[in-house]
């Protein structure tokens, strides 16, 4: 019969020796800031997109150096305002016609390569603007022709882009990989036009052009070293550009989310006032509306950077709406103060609020919609991103001269948050849409 061992007394604790450190508690508050900042998961899990993100983010921060340094050499042989804004008008045009067609190409051939193309012709243009500031060319007529060439590569190329990401992710990691894009998209618009004007300031606008052109180094790279991606066509037809119109069409939800946008952007975007309201409203000078033009950007990228709670949300619908309503209130209030430090402060919430809809929006439409229709939906919301803000530098100025800058900024951010009630109100489908469940 076994013997049962005898248990040892524990010792009485030694007074002279020090007690070891309690453990760190796992705090509430460490769990909340653990969770708050942007899921790098698509980064550590997928070599191809991290490389992928990391080429588009430099070629965003030297595109930026480029656009800043077009603007100031056309100033410079010129002294017209006018005929610096037509830069503006020479890449909208090539981006609206090139990115309905930019995204019927990308789903109809190897995207993979459409990209390398798109890229390599960026990088062909921006070593020419190179060689026009070297040479002393001094023709206006050559800035604007490569700014138009620069807007259709771009657009032929980015529906290409956005439509890799779900074949490069995972579905649950879409969102986390959207709001990292939109980290790389503001670190350009704000990191980009500040080197952009040391450079030029130093060295000449070449300087700029000239490290655009090796940035792009970064995005053929991570293009080379992709899969071949192919639509995954299911019926076997030619992509068209009226089909995927037509698709949209029968897709409430992405109309939707497509009309939300427009409204932010239309009515909510009074960029163009503000030269005019630098001396009025805070006393200031060009220096000013610098800092207002960038406040959007950074409160956008702050936005990227904060944005580990977005994967956690599954009504995408409910979160476009409100993020959309966000900003529309706080350009309402932007309208109303006369204190700088407030005025930038409202500029980056709205900045912020609309990095939160572009991800919930650019999920939606990656998730809802089949592999053989991403890319023209992509090429649909290259028209919005980019010809929106252009009918929103019309509306606030026609307002504007009609009325009073204040009116107008107050009256579009009225306006913004009325379309999205409308838009809640007649769209039940869309406040309900679940990401564990999407509908396009």
């Amino acid at each position: 019969m076994p013997t049962e061992t005898p248990s040892r007394p524990t010792p009485p604790p030694d007074p002279s020796r020090p007690s070891p450190p309690p453990a760190p508690a796992r705090t509430g508050l460490r769990r909340l800031t653990r969770g708050a900042f942007a899921d790098l998961t698509p980064l550590r899990h997928s070599p191809d997109y991290r490389r992928l993100w990391f080429g588009q983010t430099v070629s965003s921060i030297g595109q930026q150096m480029t656009t800043l340094a077009v603007g100031i050499q056309v100033y410079a042989l010129t002294g017209s305002t006018f005929l610096t804004g037509l830069v503006g008008i020479c890449s909208l045009v090539p981006l609206v016609v090139f990115g309905l067609y930019g995204g019927a190409i990308a789903d109809r051939v190897d995207r993979r390569r459409l990209g390398l193309i798109g890229s390599g012709g960026l990088a062909a243009v921006s070593a020419l603007l190179a060689a026009q500031a070297l040479l002393d060319l001094r023709s206006i007529a050559l800035l604007y022709a490569a700014v138009a060439l620069q807007g259709g590569f771009f657009a032929v190329s980015s529906p290409a882009r956005s439509s890799m990401i779900p074949r490069l992710v995972p579905r649950e990691q879409l969102p986390a990989a959207n709001a990292l894009n939109t980290i790389g998209m503001n670190l350009g618009q704000t990191v980009g036009p500040l080197l952009g004007g040391v450079a030029v300031a130093a060295y000449g606008a070449q300087s700029a052009y000239l490290a655009d052109t090796v940035a792009f180094a970064a995005t053929l790279y991570a293009m080379w070293r992709l899969p071949a991606m192919r639509p995954q066509t299911t019926t076997g037809k030619r992509a068209t550009v009226l089909d995927g119109l037509r698709f949209l069409r029968t897709q409430p939800n992405l109309r939707t989310s497509f009309a939300a946008d427009l409204a932010a952007m239309i009515f909510g975007l009074p960029r163009a006032l503000f030269p005019a309201i630098v001396l009025p409203f805070y006393g200031g000078d060009a220096g000013t509306v610098g800092l207002l033009a960038a406040a959007p950007a950074v409160g956008a990228l702050a936005g990227g950077l904060f944005s580990g709670w977005i994967g956690r949300i599954h009504r995408h619908g409910v979160a476009v709406l409100t993020s959309v309503a966000a900003w529309g209130l706080a350009i309402a209030a932007f309208g109303l103060v006369r204190n700088l430090p407030l005025g930038l402060l409202l500029l980056a919430a709205a900045g912020c609020a609309d990095t939160v809809s572009m991800i919930f929006r650019n999920t939606m439409m990656q998730v809802a919609a089949p592999d053989e229709m991403r890319g023209r939906l992509q090429g649909v919301f290259i028209v919005v991103v980019a010809g929106g803000p252009r009918l929103g530098d019309f509306e606030s100025g026609t307002v504007s001269s009609l009325t009073t800058p204040t009116l107008s900024i107050l009256t579009g951010g009225l306006a913004c948050v009325a379309v999205v009630l409308y838009l809640a109100l007649r769209r039940p489908a869309f406040r309900h849409y679940d990401a564990r469940h999407p509908t396009p």
